[in-house]
């Protein structure tokens, strides 16, 4: 299939980009990497006037560590990039982990951060680290610049919180804790498929109890999510058992996951389930210096 006719602008600078898109009045498409916007428009999902390309953009390409141990990630950064960087997997190992999940390698050399976040797919794994790293997402337009955080970023399936006159232009990561466990768990019918559901999780363990936790979720609801009754449970506990079974169940009681061709509701809240349990477990061992 072809798309529709379009005009094309191809911008050196962010001003010009904006601007292009100001002028467009809602009729303008930003485009990246085109991972998941030419598809849209070769099913002529989508009929914009103008397609306006970032590529030469170089302010908005940078990897940056912060004092905090945190990181600052350019919108045109590329998921092989994040996938591949040492400062990725010594800062948020998490995230690292969840990269090897993302479609395959050629999707992965073009594919930017920035365009896979205001995307908003509910099964993909990017957003699913910006709620579960409490990510702050920095979003341009002609008039100025604003900082959404993740979880009010994501609205709806395919939903974002950029308005059409928007460019996201950076995302801010808060360090972690240092020395803190993580495991990432997923389950997709094949390799570089959407999940059917994925957990992340990072835990802080300090004198045999849990500290600091975050439960994430994604693949059973229409955006991503964080499992704030289960991150309750495992405050100041050590985590046996008893103390996996209450989080799963308060896991599976905040979802209620949508029956498609893929799965059935049942089965994806049985299968988050499970993932939850494998993670929070293996978060544990490496956070009390097990190997994992």
């Amino acid at each position: 299939m072809k798309p529709p006719k379009f005009d094309y602008f191809r911008p050196s600078t962010l001003d010009e980009a904006l601007a292009a898109l100001a002028e467009a009045n809602g009729d303008g498409k930003i485009i990246a990497g085109g991972q998941s916007l030419m598809p849209m428009l070769n099913f002529r999902l989508l009929n914009p006037a103008v397609l306006i390309d970032i590529n030469r953009i170089a302010e908005l390409d940078f990897l940056e560590e912060q004092p905090d141990g945190g990181l600052r990630i350019g919108a045109l950064t590329r998921h092989h990039t994040m996938e591949t960087s040492p400062l990725v997997k010594r800062l948020f190992p998490v995230a690292n982990a969840a990269m090897q999940f993302v479609a395959h390698l050629a999707i992965r050399n073009r594919g930017t951060i920035g365009g896979s976040i205001t995307h908003a797919d509910p099964a993909a794994e990017l957003p699913l680290m910006m709620v579960l790293l409490d990510a702050e997402i920095v979003i341009a337009s002609s008039k100025g610049r604003r900082t959404v955080p993740a979880e009010e970023f994501f609205v709806a399936a395919l939903t974002s919180a950029v308005e059409e006159d928007e460019i996201v232009v950076e995302i801010r990561l808060p360090g972690l804790p240092p020395q803190h466990g993580w495991a990432f768990e997923e389950v997709a019918r094949r390799a570089g498929d959407f999940a059917l559901a994925a957990v992340g999780v990072v835990i802080k363990a300090e004198n045999g109890i849990v500290t600091e936790s975050r439960v994430g979720v994604m693949g059973v609801g229409d955006t991503p999510m964080r499992m704030y009754d289960a991150e309750t449970i495992l405050f100041n506990q050590a985590v046996d058992e008893q103390t996996l079974d209450d989080i799963v169940k308060a896991v599976r009681d905040a979802v209620e996951p949508a029956t498609d061709l893929h799965a059935s509701g049942d089965y994806r809240r049985h299968l988050v389930g499970v993932l939850v349990r494998r993670a929070v477990a293996t978060a544990w061992q490496r956070a009390i210096g097990e190997q994992a």
